[in-house]
């Protein structure tokens, strides 16, 4: 059997799902709830220092995206950080961590980018017994404005100059949480390595405004007839954050650099993925707020079995695994020919690869009379956009062809799109051969 138990920087957890700090992590109730639900750790929601109290607006907070069974496939967010005392979160903390010892537990920080505010809370976290640190880098919206979250995760300098701190004031992990608002995420990354940073965790939310009232004129959620930006997550987010997650796990200066994925994770296939991505664990808020705690039960026997079914019994067997396959665009072999073909018995003739073939894509597939669609393969250049409008799964495959091989079913060849490709000099099959 699968053993998903989970050593991140040495915290044990019996499973690599942990709640993100955000919502559902903001009280000891809701806590004690998860863990026994099956998490196996939890990001206590944002831990803000003493002083003047964190307000939170008193409506709406939440944006939406719909797909069209409404399925939420987004969530824009402005709320804050937690706006309960400081020492009532750090009590319950306390208390958590002691019922559930087995569970990991981690404190995300944000306070003021002054060493003193660091050097006061981080003691106090400490005794807790939590298992590390995040520092919140990311928040896009509210804290943002006031020189904190992604004000402080998108200055390298001030992202090293924090963390150093922490690993002075602080024996246990610091992980440090990456805003995706930025244009190169592998340089917030190497700050926090040279920081001395344990780890890193990303994304955060991603900047947004989700829609517009148009019978106000306003962003919404609209609070008192005006609306801001916020902090995008949930499903749509994920092929932007396997990407950040992809692009520090194999870059030179970041390699190896432990990664804790956060980003739309809702399957134990998100997880799997963004494991495979280098990961070696995940973080998940959305689907927990969409689905309640007891989705990761299903996370967990969905991993549990496909890790049976490949012969993994360990999750560490598998992390990292599809980043030497992560390259660029350059190294891609021109040479590789797919075409598209269409399964007669499956298809049901709505005509949309047609459609979109013909209007906006390559004129690679016929109709008949009698609406049998055909795909000429002298026209395809194996796009696969028919794959992605089949509303079939399955009906139309991408199939392998060697350059100047016969296709039986067409009696042609197959062409190869760029014919000079092999002694091209930026083939890396070629340079190979040099």
């Amino acid at each position: 059997m699968a053993d998903l138990k989970s050593n991140f920087l040495g915290i044990s957890s019996p499973n690599p799902f942990w709640l993100a700090s955000a919502p559902p992590t903001d009280k000891e109730y809701n806590v004690r709830r998860a863990f026994d639900a099956g998490w196996g750790g939890v990001v206590w929601k944002t831990l803000g220092a003493e002083g003047p109290p964190v307000v939170n607006v008193n409506g709406p907070r939440y944006g939406a995206i719909w797909g069209a069974d409404r399925r939420l496939l987004g969530l824009n967010n402005i709320e804050l950080i937690t706006d309960r005392p400081l020492q009532v979160n750090l009590d319950e903390m306390t208390r958590v961590k002691k019922d559930y010892p087995d569970r990991a537990l981690i404190a995300s920080i944000m306070v003021p980018c002054d060493e003193q505010s660091w050097k006061d809370i981080l003691p106090r976290v400490e005794d807790t017994g939590a298992d590390g640190i995040e520092l919140n880098f990311g928040c896009p919206h509210g804290m943002a404005e006031r020189g904190m979250g992604s004000a402080v995760g998108q200055v390298p300098q001030y992202i090293q100059m924090v963390t150093e701190w922490c690993k002075m004031y602080y024996s246990k992990p610091v992980i440090v949480k990456l805003t995706p608002n930025i244009t190169d995420i592998r340089f917030p990354a190497r700050a926090a390595k040279a920081g001395g940073a344990d780890a890193v965790s990303l994304i955060n939310t991603i900047n947004s405004i989700t829609s517009v009232d148009l019978d106000n004129m306003a962003p919404e959620p609209t609070i008192g007839g005006k609306g801001t930006h916020g902090g995008y997550c949930g499903p749509a987010v994920k092929p932007i954050a396997m990407n950040m997650v992809a692009e520090i796990a194999r870059d030179g200066e970041t390699r190896g650099l432990p990664i804790s994925g956060i980003g739309g994770v809702t399957t134990w296939r998100d997880a799997a993925e963004f494991m495979a991505l280098g990961a070696g664990n995940v973080q998940v808020c959305t689907a927990a707020m969409t689905y309640g705690f007891k989705i990761v039960q299903e996370m967990i026997s969905g991993l549990s079995q496909w890790m049976d079914e490949r012969g993994y019994t360990s999750i560490d067997q598998f992390v990292g695994s599809a980043v030497p396959n992560v390259t660029d665009w350059q190294y891609l072999d021109l040479n590789y020919v797919t075409k598209a073909k269409i399964d007669q018995d499956a298809c049901i003739k709505c005509g949309r690869c047609y459609a979109a073939c013909e209007d906006t894509s390559h004129q690679a597939i016929s109709m008949s009379a009698d609406r049998v669609f055909e795909v000429m393969d002298d026209e395809c250049v194996a796009c696969n956009l028919c794959v992605n409008v089949c509303p079939v799964e399955g009906c139309i495959t991408m199939e392998q062809m060697a350059p100047g091989a016969i296709d039986p079913r067409t009696g042609k060849t197959v062409e190869a799109d760029y014919a000079n490709w092999t002694t091209h000099p930026n083939n890396p099959s070629a340079k190979a051969a040099e």
